[in-house]
């Protein structure tokens, strides 16, 4: 256990994650930025049955938020909908970007619906084949790719799982292609959504693109209970807004002087015990044992010593 740790009565480190493969940013088709020019029109698309999100470029009219195009993805020609325009401020984009086909007809998305609910059903054709072959595997999802002869299959496990047997079964009922695919918990709550401690809906579900990497040191920096009850997500690992404030948290720490810092305050010596970097106010404490609560704003660092003025 690092020194990070110390002191703390229950190891919470495995909490800690880190972004899998499928939370990287997908490269689809070879399309560069020299290629597109800087006035290409580029959106930000969604996988509905995974979560994933990539870039595209579509030659054709505007495309609004919400409308579901055909594009080439990760698993194959599928539908994919539009999250809106990507503002780009005259700069480049990173990474490569696919090249919408069209958008979706009615005959796509009736296809689509179609698909859904064979997914169901081979949904539990495929759990009933894990059971029987006594896999240590979790089904998430299925889905039917529109264009290709396709089905994928998420699960999740806690070690790398033999599933060949499984396939040969799953090709025999469904006659084409079977993919199975290995996914984070992490990935599964953003595949399958829910509510969060807070009352809203998961972020990794329905706010962010990608998953972020969570640390312990992140909970540390907020002062927040080290409890893994209380900082862990119903995924299991650490709460995903801890690494979305945790810059706040840094730019305000570096504002204000931090534990352990000694003040003089009227020409008496005080010792800064505790740090609120959200209210911005440092509680005090003298010699003699008396606390007192001020303004972050009242402290000034003047040649690498922190200082206060009066109120």
């Amino acid at each position: 256990m690092s020194d990070d740790y110390e002191g703390i009565d229950e190891d919470i480190s495995f909490l800690e994650d880190r972004p899998s493969d499928a939370d990287a940013e997908d490269v689809i088709v070879g399309f560069g930025q020299d290629t597109l020019g800087f006035d290409a029109p580029i959106y930000r698309l969604r996988l509905f049955y995974s979560h994933d999100t990539f870039l595209a470029f579509y030659k054709g009219d505007p495309l609004s938020r919400g409308d579901m195009v055909l594009v080439p993805t990760r698993y194959g020609r599928d539908l994919a909908q539009v999250i809106g325009p990507v503002n780009r401020n005259g700069g480049t984009v990173s990474g490569e970007i696919a090249l919408i086909e069209r958008p979706a007809s009615d005959e796509d998305l009736e296809k689509a619906r179609r698909n859904r609910e064979l997914e169901a059903e081979a949904f539990s054709v495929c759990r009933k084949k894990i059971e029987d072959h006594r896999l240590d595997m979790k089904l998430v999802s299925v889905h039917y790719l529109l264009e290709e002869p396709k089905i994928l299959f998420f699960f999740t496990a806690e070690n790398r799982v033999d599933f060949r047997e499984l396939v040969k079964d799953l090709v025999g009922v469904f006659k084409t292609r079977i993919e199975l695919r290995q996914i984070g918990v992490r990935d599964e709550a953003r595949v399958v959504g829910g509510l969060g401690v807070c009352g809203r809906a998961y972020c990794c579900h329905s706010v962010c693109d990608k998953l972020r990497a969570v640390s312990i040191k992140m909970a540390k920096d907020q002062n927040l209970s080290l409890n893994s009850m209380k900082i862990s997500g119903p995924c299991g690992r650490l709460l995903c807004c801890l690494s979305y404030e945790h810059n706040f948290y840094n730019e305000q720490r570096r504002l204000m002087p931090q534990e352990g810092v000694r003040l003089s305050v009227e020409g008496e010596q005080w010792k800064v015990i505790e740090v609120n970097a959200v209210l911005g106010q440092l509680k005090l404490a003298s010699e003699d044992g008396r606390i007192m609560n001020i303004e972050a704003s009242r402290c000034e660092k003047v040649d690498n010593r922190w200082t206060i003025s009066r109120p």
